[in-house]
Formats: C-alpha cells, structure tokens, sequence
C-alpha cells in the first residue's frame, strides 16, 4: 500500500509538472519593436499586438524605441521576436543583421512632394531651379527616395537648389518658414495638416508614370498607387498617382516557424479588429504579405506562402 501511495504522488507529481511546462509554454512572451507612441508604425504594432494577444492567446508586448535603426538591431540581435520599418531601413539592416529575416508587407506607406497651393506648380518637373529640402542626415534612406521621387520628373540634384535638413520634420518646418519651396512627408502624418493649416493650403505634386522607371534605377522598392482627394490624401485635388513603399514586419530566424505560421493565420482570420485599430491594415492581406524583395523570408512565413499556394507579387 505504501508503495501504491508514493507512486500515486509521483504520478500526481509529473502531471502538475508537465502541467506547469505548459503553462509556461503557453505564457511565451514576444516582444514587438517599434517607434515612439504617436507613430503610425507603434499604432501598427499595437493593433498587432492586440489580435495576436485577445484571437491567438499569444502574449505579444509592443517594445517602443527610439526609430527603426534601433529596432532592427534589436531584433536581429533576437532582443525582440518582431519589428515594424519601412523597406528601405530593413533592406539596409538586413545586410548587417544576418539573422533579420522578413514575414511579409504590412500594409503601403504613401508620401508626396507638397507645395503652396497658391503657387504654379503642379508636376515635379516644376521644381527645376526651386529650393528642395534634401541630406536628411538623420534619416539616412529618405535621401535616396527623395532623389528618386525628383528623377520621375527627369530632375537631378543639379537642377534644384538643395536646402540641407537633418530629417523630415525639420524639412516641413523650413517649408512652412519659407526657407525652402517643398517639403516631403508621408500621408497620414499629423506634421502634413499641421503645414496645410500653417500655410493656407498645400498642393502634392503629380508624378507621371513614365517617370518610374528612373526613379527604380535609384530606389528599385518604390512604386506608385493611386490616391483620391479625402482627409488622408491632404493636398491631392484630383484622383492621381502617389509615391509608395511598403512597411514591413521582421523577425529573427531563431523565431520558430510554428510561431510564425500562427501569427500569420490569426493575423489573416481577424482583419477587422486589426483595421479597427489600424485603418492602414486595411492593405493588409496574406496575398500582400510575399512580393519580390530580394531578401530572406522566414522559413516559417514560406511555408505558410507554399501551404496556401501563394506566389510572390512583383512590385508595381
């Protein structure tokens, strides 16, 4: 009988060990890297974090930090499971952070060359001989894009006169103080309504189409979608093409591709409750998530691809 006793606690107590490992399974923490709270990128995160959380049982905490050249580090280094940057700072990342790996486009960002609205220009061609802001010393990819935005309109930086900025605020601000003719900034941004209330009005600059493939010799990531006048699209007057680029999801190549595989497919089932945080998620879509970056996926994210028979899409 006694023997019978010890080996019923030693059953009683492997099964509230086993129990307690999962448990502690279940209660795995992932960290989400982002930028400061108030950016469309931390609301992006948040949005994420909640579906993942509330429809997944995944406990997923947004970790903010000070811009996307400290997150992507952080989770190349696995000091967080995912990040949230544009796909110009990722692509550099990527290529001194071997352990980086892409999950998909999140959803499009979508920017512009804004104007007075009481001035004549209409196209970026008729920036030639203006003042333009660029350098961006602090936001090293914007500088690139903005001489990519400038060669659609057959422009170099020898046909404008350049007002040297540290980042994009700063260049809004000398726009709004008279000190440059131009600003660029993304849609969405609060500093774009801002500006448009300072100044009396804004106007985006048309891109001609056939300008895109001089831009892609510059920025090969970059293409265009089409905006409508709304509250979003500031400054557009009539339907037209924007410049636009993809905010990206990261990971670590450590990530297990189970975990993986089920952020994707919780993400895909709850579409609404991430729009209901995020209205940019309204671009998102697992179809979207793969495109034709030259870049390593996550083993997880492409077997998810390859169980759903989903090809890459090629950039616009």
């Amino acid at each position: 009988m006694l023997n019978l006793f010890h080996a019923g606690r030693a059953a009683l107590s492997a099964l509230a060990a086993l129990a307690l490992t999962a448990c502690a399974a279940s209660a795995q923490t992932y960290g989400i890297a982002t930028m400061p709270p108030g950016t469309l990128s931390h609301t992006t995160a948040s949005a994420i974090a909640k579906v993942l959380k509330e429809k997944g049982g995944m406990n997923v905490l947004v970790q903010p930090t000070a811009g996307e050249t400290t997150l992507l580090p952080l989770v190349g280094r696995g000091e967080a499971d995912l990040g949230i940057a544009n796909i110009f700072e990722t692509e550099a990342a990527m290529k001194a952070n071997p352990d980086l790996r892409l999950v998909g486009s999140l959803h499009s960002l979508r920017g512009a060359f804004w104007v007075r609205k009481d001035t004549p220009m209409k196209t970026i061609a008729d920036l030639k001989g203006k003042r333009v802001v660029l350098g961006f010393s602090a936001m090293r990819t914007i500088d690139p894009l903005v001489k990519a935005i400038l060669a659609t309109g057959g422009l170099t930086e020898a046909d404008i006169k350049p007002v040297l900025v540290p980042n994009v605020v700063r260049g809004a601000d000398d726009f709004a103080n008279g000190a440059a003719d131009m600003f660029f900034f993304a849609f969405g941004g609060a500093k774009v309504r801002e500006v448009d209330a300072t100044v009396g009005g804004i106007r985006a600059l048309t891109i001609p189409k056939q300008g895109l493939a001089a831009a892609q010799k510059i920025v090969p990531e970059g293409y265009l979608s089409p905006a409508v006048p709304s509250p979003f699209f500031v400054g557009v007057e009539q339907p037209m093409e924007v410049y636009t680029w993809d905010n990206m999801l990261v990971t670590n190549a450590k990530v297990k591709d189970e975990v993986v595989v089920k952020m994707i497919e919780t993400l895909q089932a709850n579409k609404a409750d991430l729009v209901a945080v995020q209205p940019a998620l309204r671009d998102f879509d697992d179809k979207a998530l793969y495109k034709t970056f030259d870049l390593k996926y996550h083993p997880g994210a492409l077997k998810y691809f390859k169980d759903h028979k989903i090809e890459p899409t090629k950039l616009q």
